[in-house]
């Protein structure tokens, strides 16, 4: 009876190929159980003659077929500009195969043999992109942009966190608009400060994900003897102290996008757990005998030149090609200085509302004076500036002093004991008159002194960001997280499992 109701949402529909009777029979009965109209073809030019004769919302391909590749409907698809989302299928162990089609467009892959629910999942986050509404027309003219006119409000308004009218950032943005509608994994490139969280949190919320969870996870924020457990889970029991179960990050992201940040960090050991987890869609819990399947679509980022890291064996050759399907750079703040003047205004006004005082103008001359400035720490330095602004500030116009909050660190690129013995030598008196210096009576407590002196400086000129002070100094994440908690420095922010903002 709800056939004829006029009203009645229309069912999907789906064009299954695949040139085995038995698998395709299958795959037909699987969807038409979930209310799915089906059609199926079992060759390249049957596929073809379906297309000719009328539209589908998604398209689920074999690879290989008797008489061609499943790529070819694919590339037909992309060639008419049709809405369709394809879906290949490939065979276990071919995931040079699955990465070329994500590259080619395909919404999305499967690896056989195939999982039926994971077979469900993946055609009903098809034709749920499929079906995902657009904006009103009214909607798209008054935003005067073709960006706005295809993607949700949520989407629009997490690109509007990415502030910036520039033509990189334009770029940016409609890349970012354009990718999110697929499964194809994201790699977000860029230096520290410039906003890759930001980056990855608009693709999630440009996505039909974008009701599902957006977990953030800071690899280099993690010990190396915890990261299985982090990622994959644990079962009770299985370790001392594990009193229950607990889900890894997989599990929590589950049915939604699961950020890596700095990727690059990861230690090789996890590296070959993380790509096996990735192409099988699994995970298997400490302590557990079973692999639990997991939907989430993986964005990942990183201030390292991947491929240079892959080059000196630091980084996994099949785990970078896995997870740089689609790359996003996000151009650091010396590239985009015409977004100085919006981005000034827009981190003012969230530092005042947090404060709870009005915005602070900024004027021409400061204005002038920051565009000037090198910025190493891009926008995370920018804010860093304005915080300090505000917090000195004793009227309604703020004063930047620029030369004192970020003077060059001299000694940036050596190592932390010569940068150390450096610091330690006068620099005032000249040689012939500059007095000995005394010894100290407690060694320790003056090196001490001197290492935290200079790790406070290339704290403070690089914004807060350890990930960059720490390449200063010559020093890794974990070793600068070290000296920092061991010296008793206070940071902005805090720390917790997820990593600070600040190392963003």
């Amino acid at each position: 009876m709800s056939s004829s109701n006029p009203s009645a949402p229309r069912p999907a529909q789906i064009l299954v190929v695949d040139d085995e009777p038995d698998l395709r029979t299958l795959y037909e009965l699987t969807l038409l159980r979930e209310g799915y109209r089906v059609e199926a073809a079992g060759s390249v030019s049957e596929a073809r003659e379906h297309l000719d004769a009328g539209r589908f919302d998604a398209v689920i391909t074999d690879m290989r077929l008797p008489d061609g590749l499943g790529m070819e409907i694919l590339q037909r698809i992309q060639q008419d500009q049709r809405s369709e989302r394809c879906v290949v299928m490939t065979a276990y162990g071919s995931a040079e195969n699955a990465v070329e089609a994500l590259k080619a467009g395909a919404f999305d892959y499967l690896t056989k043999p195939v999982d039926l629910k994971q077979f469900r999942s993946v055609v009903a986050s098809a034709v749920q992109a499929q079906a995902a509404p657009a904006r009103p027309a009214r909607q798209a003219e008054d935003s005067g942009s073709k960006l706005a006119a295809t993607t949700s409000n949520a989407g629009m308004a997490a690109l509007e966190r990415l502030v910036g009218g520039s033509e990189p950032m334009r770029l940016v943005k409609s890349r970012i608009a354009k990718v999110a509608r697929g499964m194809a994994p994201v790699l977000v490139r860029g230096e520290s400060g410039t906003g890759k969280e930001l980056a990855a949190r608009a693709v999630h919320a440009c996505s039909q994900r974008s009701d599902g969870p957006f977990v953030a996870v800071n690899c280099g924020a993690i010990p190396e003897n915890l990261l299985e457990a982090e990622f994959f889970g644990a079962r009770k029991g299985s370790y001392t102290g594990s009193s229950q179960d607990r889900d890894g990050y997989f599990q929590a992201a589950r049915g939604g996008t699961l950020f890596l940040d700095e990727i690059g960090d990861l230690p090789l050991p996890m590296q070959s757990k993380l790509l096996r987890a990735i192409q099988e869609r699994s995970v298997r819990p400490i302590g557990s005998t079973q692999e639990d399947a997991v939907d989430v679509r993986i964005v990942s980022a990183t201030h390292k030149d991947l491929q240079a890291e892959v080059q000196a064996g630091r980084f996994r050759q099949d785990l970078f090609y896995r997870l740089n399907v689609i790359e996003i750079a996000v151009p650091a703040l010396r590239e985009r200085r015409e977004d100085l003047p919006a981005l000034c205004e827009a981190l003012l006004a969230r530092i005042a509302r947090d404060a709870g005082m009005p915005i602070p103008a900024l004027s021409p001359e400061v204005l002038q004076r920051l565009s000037q400035h090198p910025l190493h720490g891009n926008v995370r330095e920018l804010e860093n500036l304005l915080h300090r602004a505000v917090a000195l500030s004793d009227g309604d116009v703020l004063h930047i002093d620029v030369s004192s909050a970020a003077a060059p660190l001299e000694h940036a690129s050596a190592p932390p004991v010569a940068a150390a013995q450096a610091a330690e030598q006068p620099q005032a008196a000249p040689a012939a008159t500059r007095p000995a210096a005394a010894v100290p009576s407690d060694l320790q407590s003056y090196l001490d002194q001197q290492e935290r002196e200079i790790l406070v400086r290339a704290l403070q000129e690089s914004g807060f960001n350890r990930t960059a002070a720490a390449a200063r100094l010559g020093l890794s994440l974990r070793q600068i997280r070290y000296r920092i908690a061991r010296l008793g420095i206070a940071t902005p922010g805090g720390d917790d499992a997820h990593g600070n903002a600040a190392d963003e």
